[in-house]
């Protein structure tokens, strides 16, 4: 029997008189209007307003909410527009029992906790459409049931900046999704996310509107487009004004370099938690307290994003025709759309990732089914050229290979010494065609793996002081090398002067060599190849030592003075020092204009090089093969090819940058020299005459300080590229510049993100690496990420990076 709507009152009140509540005038109101409605013949749909809602209004609520599916009831919309008093378990419980006639939650989550964003993340919830409002997710985990619902709205949810590997998976029938003004910026982990979307049709990071000088929205006929009277509706979002998508254009300039210039706000501005180390969930941030949040307005966005963020990207159309003047296959130029010179095109509350190059290009491609984005219909020919720009820039899998093959069918070919038919070749062979390669077996298998894993597997290098007589005290490293012979083995020095060799597979300290008061922070470290027990360290205070570390055991800060030790003449504020091939001399650079020449076998110094540069040397390396050769590379802007053999006073050639040079290395077979300039400048050059072989174009950020490093990955297949102002590591194919994915360093603390000092392939293990990770805090510890690409974040969930660094700079590589 169906219950009619003047009944529910009756129930309500009778409830009300029973628990000894006054009945809440908003329901009641509610109810009247819902009754209104259906008397008008109209669409029966009752909103609750949970604003005024009390703890102590719950019990009767709950025994009309109950009854409603048995009402004649269409639909129930449950909106919060301020705070709100209602506990979040009671307030899931009211909708949850409305069952499948909820239809719009629209919610400030602000005023319900963080176990109410845990139990809606994980049970899901029955509405058609959801609106959380300033949510404070930080990583999104959306793993309940969510079958009927088609339409999510996450804007301004400033702390949300990535997404966990299953997110979205129980959401068949979402349609809509929008995520304007969050801090999300890794275009790899959110295809991986929205891949488990089958049924998106529009997305939104950031509102493209199309208007006039007077305001009023732009109409132009479209080439694949349906007319105005045909605009589907059924992919608006509720609540949100509905925009005119008339006018169609190529956003490639746009969204590159318009909303790069006027949001000059660094992307990767992180949130500083009160206590780093107390935070018991990874997933939801409450440590940044908002108030005033609104739907429409950024009074809730981060310190610094405000001014920025309300800046509204004008585009004129004749910019944008003079920039987009391509012709589609229909037949008609882009630049075609614009009638009237007066339209602009402005964009408002853009994420990160929007300003993320060829970000356009890389969702349309990556997103086959994708009709809408950023409001702008998605044409044919837009399609189209997003899979060339895609192609172009950036590797789908490892190797250029276009299709994923299966572990088990590569190693049976690979025994069987099978021919490799499935292999595409598009245009440009790949690195080893038809399997001639002795390394094809090797980048199949990396090809492989390496498709599924977008939450690749990071974990924090623990080594803590335990056995050295002091079990509280924990390292703070300030540069790092691997081993060149012994795959197990790193050694890291310190903030402190501290020299520690690690078996970083099993975490454990190997070799101690404590400061004594010999050693500030440690910057130069370099492995003798041919005496494995042997490196080199140097400090900023000039300090340089030999050590062997079989003289120094890993349980005891007992040093004799000289045992086990060669000591050097001071290179005042050393920040580098290389060994040559033979290990029978080593260079040191630092705040100077000149580089030193030590003999190792003597101890003594042989020569110092004076005025090489105009500016301090930051890094100079010998060459891999050639012992008289080396590079040295100047905040200048001047990478300087030297010999030896011809008493270095002047190079054997010189290459430029834009910017000053932060480091530069040679490939394994020293063919090529891979040069890093402030801010993302990296170029690749030929080694023997100093001619630019390729530029990566990483983008930029705009900041004068932001520092580079880049090393060769895989041998000299692919490059790392980090910059201490952004917590990201950029892989890039080092045939072709391709970039073939991102990693974001995150923090377990709320709102705290992890940026790059330095990092270094690891030579015994492909698409395996180490970053030295830190944040801005002077008072943090450093940690040193362990990342394998090939494995997924589910390998060690529980040692993901953690912890806190200290306030870095651009000395040493």
């Amino acid at each position: 029997m169906v219950t009619k709507i003047p009944a529910l009152g009756a129930i309500y009140i009778e409830s009300c008189r029973r628990y000894g509540v006054a009945p809440n005038s908003g329901f009641l109101s509610s109810l009247f209007k819902a009754d209104v409605k259906r008397s008008h013949h109209e669409v029966c749909i009752m909103e609750v307003l949970l604003d005024h809602v009390k703890d102590i209004d719950f019990h009767p609520l709950l025994e009309v909410t109950t009854r409603i599916s048995e009402s004649e009831i269409e639909a129930v919309d449950v909106l919060n527009e301020s705070s709100c008093a209602l506990n979040g378990e009671y307030a899931l419980l009211l909708m949850r029992s409305i069952g499948q006639k909820l239809r719009i939650v629209d919610l400030q989550d602000l005023s319900f906790g963080k176990d109410f964003l845990r139990d809606l993340s994980q049970r899901g919830l029955q509405c058609q459409v959801l609106n959380l409002r300033s949510s404070h997710f930080r990583k999104l985990n959306l793993v309940g049931e969510f079958m009927w619902l088609h339409s999510l709205n996450l804007d301004y949810s400033t702390t949300l900046s990535s997404f966990r590997e299953d997110c979205f998976s129980c959401m068949p029938n979402l349609m809509c999704l929008s995520m304007c003004e969050t801090r999300v910026s890794n275009l790899w982990t959110t295809i991986a996310a929205l891949s488990k979307l089958h049924s998106l049709v529009e997305l939104r990071f950031q509102n493209w509107l199309c208007c006039n000088d007077v305001g009023s929205s732009g109409s132009s006929s479209g080439d694949d487009q349906p007319g105005p009277s045909s605009q589907p509706n059924n992919v608006s979002f509720p609540g949100m004004p509905p925009v005119s998508l008339d006018i169609l254009i190529d956003l490639d300039v746009v969204t590159e370099n318009a909303i790069r210039n006027l949001l000059p706000f660094s992307m990767n501005q992180n949130f500083q938690s009160t206590n780093e180390e107390s935070s018991d969930d990874s997933e939801i941030d409450f440590s940044i307290h908002l108030e005033n949040s609104h739907m429409y307005a950024s009074s809730n966005a981060p310190p610094g994003w405000n001014r920025e963020s309300n800046l509204l990207t004008e585009v004129s159309s004749s910019a944008l025709s003079n920039q987009n003047g391509v012709e589609s296959s229909e037949g008609a130029s882009s630049s075609g759309h614009v009638a009237d010179a007066s339209f602009k095109y402005i964009s408002e509350h853009a994420s990160p990732i929007c300003c993320e190059k060829h970000y356009r290009e890389y969702m349309i491609a990556s997103i086959p089914q994708l009709k809408v984005l950023d409001n702008l219909p998605i044409r044919n020919i837009d399609r189209e050229m997003a899979n060339r720009t895609y192609f172009k820039h950036f590797e789908s899998l490892p190797y250029r290979r276009y299709d994923k093959e299966n572990v088990v069918s590569i190693l049976q070919k690979r025994e069987t010494r099978a021919k490799h038919s499935n292999l595409r070749i598009r245009k440009q062979m790949p690195l080893d065609p038809a399997g001639k390669s002795p390394y094809f077996y090797t980048r199949s298998l990396c090809a492989a793996k390496m498709g599924s894993s977008a939450w690749p597997c990071l974990h924090s290098l623990s080594i803590t002081s335990s056995g050295l007589g002091d079990e509280n005290r924990s390292f703070r490293p300030r540069q790092f090398e691997y081993h060149p012979t012994n795959s197990g083995l790193m050694v890291f020095g310190t903030l402190d002067g501290e020299v520690v060799i690690v078996n970083h597979e099993k975490q454990k300290i190997v070799s101690y060599i404590p400061s004594l008061g010999a050693m500030n922070s440690v910057l130069g470290l370099c492995w003798l190849k041919k005496y494995p027990s042997r490196l080199i360290a140097g400090s900023d205070n000039g300090s340089l030592k030999l050590y062997d570390i079989q003289h120094f055991p890993s349980t005891s800060n007992i040093m004799h003075a000289g045992y086990g030790s060669v000591t050097f003449d001071e290179f005042d504020q050393l920040t580098s020092v290389h060994v040559n091939s033979t290990d029978e001399l080593f260079l040191a650079s630092g705040y100077s204009k000149n580089v030193a020449l030590y003999d190792i076998n003597s101890g003594i110094r042989l020569q110092v090089f004076t005025n090489m540069h105009q500016e301090h040397i930051n890094v100079v390396k010998f060459s891999n093969h050639s012992p008289t050769v080396f590079a040295t590379s100047s905040f200048d802007r001047d990478v300087k090819m030297w010999d030896l053999r011809q008493n270095p006073s002047r190079p054997c050639y010189t290459a430029s940058s834009s910017k000053g040079n932060v480091m530069v290395c040679f490939s394994p077979d020293d063919h090529c020299l891979l040069v890093s300039a402030v801010d993302n400048e990296v170029t690749q050059l030929l080694a023997a005459d100093g001619r630019l072989h390729l530029d990566f174009n990483i983008p930029t950020t705009g900041s004068s300080l932001n520092y580079t490093r880049s090393y060769y990955l895989n041998g000299k297949d692919y490059i790392i590229s980090g910059s201490c102002d952004e917590h990201v590591v950029r892989v890039c194919c080092a045939q072709t510049g391709r970039r073939l994915r991102d990693i974001s360093l995150e923090g377990k603390a709320p709102g705290s993100s992890m940026f790059v000092q330095s990092l270094r392939g690891d030579p015994f293990r492909a698409f395996n690496m180490s970053i030295l990770a830190a944040y801005t805090r002077p008072s943090s510890k450093s940690e040193i990420v362990k990342v394998n690409l090939l494995a997924s974040s589910v390998c060690n969930k529980e040692s993901s990076p953690g912890g806190s660094t200290f306030l870095f700079n651009s000395m040493g590589g």
